[in-house]
């Protein structure tokens, strides 16, 4: 466990200096801005429109961080080398694997707290205060954060696999299908082709369902999540993410460096 947080914080001081941090300077800029923006021109819908705008800014951010670092986690090691160096110390690829994904995580946790701190700022300023029903939002937050993980165990795993371009493509590709799997799904039962329903209720099944984390339309409207679905949402993201880091440890171990 101290080796693997020792790689955790050495890959959360790494993405630090990939300067992720200046994307929350836009980001406090883009709701600060759509704060008074919006005071201006809406009438009545302006925390409806502001609760989108934050949310969905959040999750795209967020979707960046995820995908274009957490596919040179373990791909730039060994592009540099430097995987030699790691795996000649007491550590196990077990360990470099854990460490690589716990500190991505970490450094979405932080960013994401602070991004959330900066929507409700924003929400402060748009609204002149914060209420009670406000902190029902932290629900879509927290699922964001649970879509992310995800989303990052999807990237470490195609980074052992491919090359930085292709991971980054591939995890995007399952990120966008993963939205629309249960559209997918449908196309399939009401296409009437036995085959094309078996591929889309594959897929439906074995790629992650992005669009459950979905909750940003509700919360905006005042709709209250049930613990239910929170719980659901928490045991199906840490079930595909334990899954993932097991696919990418197993493939790690049998890779040959040369």
């Amino acid at each position: 466990m101290g080796r693997i947080l020792t790689i955790a914080l050495g890959a959360f001081r790494e993405s630090v200096r990939e300067r992720v941090l200046y994307n929350l300077i836009a980001f406090a800029l883009l709701l600060i801005g759509a704060a008074i923006l919006l005071g201006s021109i809406s009438v009545g819908a302006e925390r409806l429109v502001l609760v989108n705008l934050g949310l969905a800014a959040i999750s795209v951010f967020g979707l960046l961080i995820a995908i274009f670092i957490g596919i040179g986690l373990v791909s730039k090691e060994i592009e540099r080398r430097t995987v030699y160096n790691i795996l000649s110390k007491p550590v196990t690829r077990a360990e470099f694997i854990l460490g690589k994904y716990a500190g991505l995580v970490l450094t979405l946790l932080v960013n994401t707290a602070i991004m959330t701190v900066g929507f409700y700022v924003a929400l402060a300023i748009q609204r002149g205060g914060l209420g009670l029903q406000d902190f029902s939002l932290l629900t879509a937050v927290y699922f964001i954060l649970l879509e992310l993980a995800i989303v990052v165990g999807v990237a470490i795993l195609f980074s052992c696999i491919s090359t930085s371009i292709l991971s980054a493509v591939f995890t995007f590709c399952i990120f966008v299908i993963g939205n629309f799997s249960g559209d997918i799904r449908s196309f399939g039962q009401e296409s009437g082709s036995v085959v094309l329903q078996k591929l889309t209720g594959a897929l439906y099944y074995v790629l992650p369902n992005f669009s459950n984390f979905n909750v940003i339309d509700q919360v905006a409207h005042g709709v209250r999540i049930q613990g239910l679905l929170i719980t659901a949402n928490t045991c199906y993201a840490l079930l595909y993410i334990t899954i993932l880091l097991s696919a990418a440890v197993m493939i790690f171990e049998e890779r040959e460096f040369k």
